[in-house]
């Protein structure tokens, strides 16, 4: 095969050989696993092409908006239901910017494939192969590489971050960075079938929901059986919720129900966690138990009498070549980023979700083998 193809987005060309070999280990691996409806192997020529294009689109705006459009690598017949064009359309940045207002929304991907000497988009699906590859247009000069999970549920994996120059690999196996609780372990697997409905999963989506408002905000988890957290919370609490408001504890105790309609208990997991999530974008902290119960929101940090403010804290990244690094918390963020840093530091059986209003998001919790503040930045799994 023999495409001919101009690649002017030099990073597109320096990541391709790696998403490729990433992409045929996964693949290998499903194989001999067994799994059955697996995506198309992208070849390099396709990977550069996609996100040389999606790059360029990106830059370019349409009555006043950038694109924010979604591209999966497959033919047409590994589409379920696709929506198909009469005439293949050529994949141009052009093209990319004229369609992505009909194509913005969640769950809808342009299908790209090739045939004879270059690319072309075919049409629309919402249903695409595990592992396919799909590219993300996020905002301009953003770019996320990911794919569908075998299992078929929650949100796609992300596998490279593109944003201008720069690109960010995700250390899918976490192999280079100390995780004490193993905390981002977990997190990269979260929707996996034996853990897709788990605690670490919900922070997940609850983590995805509180970057999407924009507003910035704090979650923090605190445990059940112990009211200690109080002594770091500022009194009177602007919204106390009395008695706890327990719904999305009640849908995570509901097996019978998980089992017999997975669906409809999905959809109103997802209601809860958009309802708790909306609240961190008001001003002050939302808090929650370790079970799950809604206890308050609009409150405010406080160090506690006697205790020393927190010096150092412990930064990870999953992403392949990142270090860990000791800083001072003030270099992490700002004062939201602070209090939460202090927070877990005084309660060390607390999790604080912090997000920024520019995307950044963190998750603070005690590491016993560093006996610091461990702040674990999940930007590039959230994207």
């Amino acid at each position: 095969m023999y495409l001919t193809r101009e690649i002017t987005y030099q990073a597109a060309r320096t990541v391709a050989g790696q998403l490729k070999e990433h992409f045929s280990k996964l693949l290998t691996a499903a194989q001999e696993r067994g799994d059955t409806e697996l995506a198309t192997e992208p070849h390099t020529q396709a990977i550069e092409a996609i996100l040389d294009t999606a790059f360029w689109a990106s830059l370019r705006h349409e009555e006043g908006r950038s694109p924010k459009i979604s591209l999966a690598f497959l033919p047409p017949g590994q589409a379920e239901q696709p929506l198909l064009f009469a005439q293949r359309l050529p994949l141009l940045s052009t093209v990319l910017t004229k369609l992505a207002p009909g194509v913005e929304r969640q769950g809808i991907h342009l299908g790209v494939w090739f045939e004879e000497d270059d690319f072309y988009v075919w049409g629309t699906t919402r249903n695409i192969p595990s592992l396919c590859l799909v590219v993300d247009v996020s905002e301009p000069g953003l770019l996320v590489v990911k794919h569908r999970r075998n299992d078929g549920y929650g949100k796609y994996a992300n596998v490279a971050i593109l944003k201008g120059d720069q690109v960010k690999l995700v250390d899918e196996e976490h192999s280079t960075l100390p995780d004490c609780p193993s905390m981002l372990t977990s997190l990269l697997g979260f929707t996996s079938p034996a853990t897709w409905h788990s605690s670490v999963n919900v922070l997940i989506q609850l983590a995805v929901s509180m970057r999407a408002h924009r507003h910035g905000g704090t979650l923090l988890v605190v445990p059940s059986q112990t009211s200690q957290w109080k002594e770091s919370i500022v009194h009177p609490i602007s919204y106390t919720v009395s008695p706890a408001f327990n719904a999305m504890a009640n849908l995570l105790k509901q097996e019978d129900e998980r089992e017999n309609n997975l669906t409809a208990w999905q959809a109103a997991l997802r209601q809860e966690v958009e309802s708790i999530a909306g609240l961190t974008a008001i001003d002050g902290a939302t808090i929650i138990s370790d079970s799950y119960e809604l206890l308050a929101f609009g409150a405010k940090i406080g160090r506690p009498k006697g205790s020393n403010p927190v010096e150092e804290i412990f930064v990870t990244e999953p992403i392949l070549g990142g270090e860990a690094s000791v800083i001072h918390p003030s270099q992490n963020g700002g004062t939201r980023h602070l209090s939460a840093a202090q927070f877990v530091h005084d309660q060390r059986d607390a999790v604080a979700l912090v997000a920024s209003q520019d995307g950044r998001f963190t998750i603070f919790s005690w590491s016993p083998c560093e006996q610091m503040v461990q702040a674990h930045r999940i930007d590039a799994l959230l994207l």
